[in-house]
């Protein structure tokens, strides 16, 4: 199904939707009803059988006034006129006797980063159980010190629909796949793991090619026997060497948390207020970018219905802006990112990462390395 109006208009109209917005959200700064439409399901296998399988649809609405850096916010799962005006009463507080003027809508876009197609459907439930059955075998052939692998194989497909109150509509269908492989080896009775993920805003059938779980399968092996033989890191403060690409938790926490706008704006950050000023050594480059073709973090529009872009954060260690989504982005004069994220209908929209990453710098790795005296 690529139509969500199919979804969420069998129990309301459209325009009758749009007049409701109109109405609710007049003489507030900004806001918007969005409507999801989610199905998910998960496998889970470990030990040698599955232990789990689930499958679940969700649908719901979040309506949403903003006056000034007051928000109001009401959600509900049924998808009705009745609901939407009763969450309406609640957001009609916000204003108070504010006379906003709603903030000009998202620009617009027909760019497509990832398919309309419904994962789950598509693959039978046999062929994902016999998936998990052969990554299983084949981590426990490879090696005779392997003494546990777990598996794990996950889908959704979420429709978005967000309609503002100045008539602007929005949509988005959403598929995201992901494989998990954590594999346990022991050696003189000591166990380490090694874990490996990949996914993305595609189709199973990537995951059900043999050379995607294979690799799968290699670097979670690796990194457990690597772990076997390992010591214990020397405590204290030491330079780290991270590479091009998406270096973990050390780039997503220590940096990428710090460049959102919320904590900026509120002065939280070790980067608020500090625009244009060095943060970093020379050749380090660090983007956000949610416009690349089906990555996991990757939207066409975000929730509040920018379009996404690459948003250079840091350039040659200089800072040079933030993740922004409206709200943030209005209060600190700046122009929104696309990085406005909801968890679900359920909840307000953020300004949170989409594909956070680091350009290669400028030279070369051995050139680097050798630089270091102490570190990891």
């Amino acid at each position: 199904m690529t139509d969500p109006t199919r979804l969420f208009y069998s129990e309301l109209d459209p325009a009758r939707a749009e007049r409701v917005v109109a109405d609710v959200l007049a003489g507030t700064d900004d806001g918007e009803l969005y409507m999801q439409h989610t199905v998910a399901e998960s496998f889970s296998f470990d030990d040698g059988r599955m232990k789990s399988a689930s499958f679940d649809t969700t649908q719901g609405f979040g309506l949403r006034g903003v006056s000034g850096e007051t928000t109001a916010f009401a959600h509900a799962n049924e998808i009705s006129e009745a609901a939407i005006r009763r969450a309406g009463e609640t957001v009609a507080l916000v204003r108070g006797g504010h006379g906003g003027t709603l903030a000009a809508p998202p620009a617009r876009t027909n760019r497509k980063l990832y398919v309309d197609d419904d994962p789950i459907s598509a693959i039978p439930f046999a062929r994902k159980v016999e998936l998990l059955q052969k990554i299983d075998a084949a981590a426990r052939a490879r090696d005779p010190r392997v003494v546990q692998v777990s598996a794990s194989l996950t889908a959704s497909w979420s429709a978005i629909e967000i309609l503002r109150g100045d008539g602007f509509r929005a949509s988005d269908i959403r598929p995201l796949v992901r494989l998990n492989v954590q594999i346990v080896a022991e050696k003189d009775g000591r166990r380490e793991t090694g874990y490996h993920g990949i996914g993305g805003r595609y189709l199973y059938d990537r995951l059900f090619e043999e050379a995607t779980w294979e690799r799968a399968i290699d670097v979670a092996l690796a990194q457990a026997l690597v772990n076997l033989d390992a010591v214990a890191a020397p405590a204290g403060e030491m330079t780290v060497v991270l590479g091009p690409g998406w270096p973990g938790v050390l780039l997503h926490e220590a940096v990428g948390h710090g460049l959102e706008g919320d904590f900026n704006r509120k002065g939280a950050s070790t980067f608020s207020g500090r625009l244009g000023e060095r943060v970093a050594s020379p050749g380090v480059t660090i983007v956000d970018d949610g416009s690349l073709e089906n990555r996991r973090g990757s939207l066409t529009i975000d929730d509040e219905g920018t379009p996404t872009s690459r948003t250079v954060l840091i350039e040659d260690g200089i800072l040079k802006g933030y993740m922004q989504d409206r709200l943030n982005a209005r209060l600190m004069g700046m122009a929104a990112t696309g990085n406005g994220r909801r968890e679900s209908y359920a909840h307000q929209p953020m300004p949170r990462m989409t594909n956070t990453y680091m350009l290669s710098g400028h030279h070369e790795p051995d050139e680097i390395l050798s630089s270091v005296k102490k570190g990891l």
